[in-house]
């Protein structure tokens, strides 16, 4: 069989469309895993990636560290903490966090880093409090280079969020790890590739964001039509 003849018996298949191993709770398992770990991911490291950017200390320190991070193997890291922690969400969200917090840490300081000095202490002279030029003049700036750091982090969370399977939770890694089981590769071939889609559509959703996010001087000129 190819990969066309695997997807039409995939999409064709009852049990994709009705009960536990159905697309849509399938895919809503997925974005659940996704969203929860984005969410912790944002909370730990958008904070310090603002305040170390407007500071300008510890760049040196968060490029080591995201470097390491970055380094750590996925699959490695959720055995580990399958063996501290046990099975469970916490074995799935953990290793998923951590993988999304480089990217976001990176954009926010980068994000700071960038403003303009001039238009900082511009609204310092005017009397404004360091929080309010940060949250009033510098996030406004850098929301571009956030939103890039966030596009980032969820496509590398929505594609590896398939290990969740591997320790038995749910989401679009079950296609992939019970396909392979049962050597019923068309089941595997259906969830890559609705693994893959979701991280296109997450791709063309952020393009969009971060286009109109940017300074309408800044934006790309649409070409003419014809």
């Amino acid at each position: 069989m190819n990969w066309i003849d695997w997807l039409r018996a995939f999409f064709a298949d009852p049990a994709q469309r009705s009960g536990p191993d159905a697309i849509a709770h399938r895919l809503a398992e997925h974005l659940a895993f996704t969203a929860e770990s984005l969410a912790w991911a944002v909370l730990l490291a958008v904070p310090l990636g603002l305040l170390l950017g407007y500071l300008g200390r510890g760049t040196v320190l968060v490029t080591a560290l995201t470097g390491t991070a970055r380094a750590v193997p996925t699959l490695g890291l959720v055995t580990l903490v399958v063996l501290l922690a046990g099975v469970g969400k916490a074995s799935t969200v953990i290793p998923l966090v951590v993988l999304a917090v480089p990217p976001l840490l990176v954009g926010a300081v980068e994000g700071v880093r960038g403003t303009d000095p001039q238009l900082r202490d511009a609204a310092r002279g005017i009397g404004l409090t360091h929080r309010q030029v940060l949250f009033q003049v510098c996030v406004p700036a850098a929301l571009p280079s956030l939103l890039a750091g966030l596009r980032t982090a969820t496509i590398q969370v929505i594609a590896t969020a398939t290990v969740a399977a591997y320790v038995g939770m749910g989401g679009l890694g079950r296609y992939v790890i019970d396909g392979l089981a049962l050597r019923k590769y068309y089941v595997v071939a259906g969830g890559a590739v609705l693994v893959v889609a979701l991280a296109l559509a997450a791709q063309l959703l952020f393009a969009l964001l971060i286009r109109c996010s940017l300074p309408p001087g800044s934006r790309p000129a649409r070409r003419p039509a014809g």
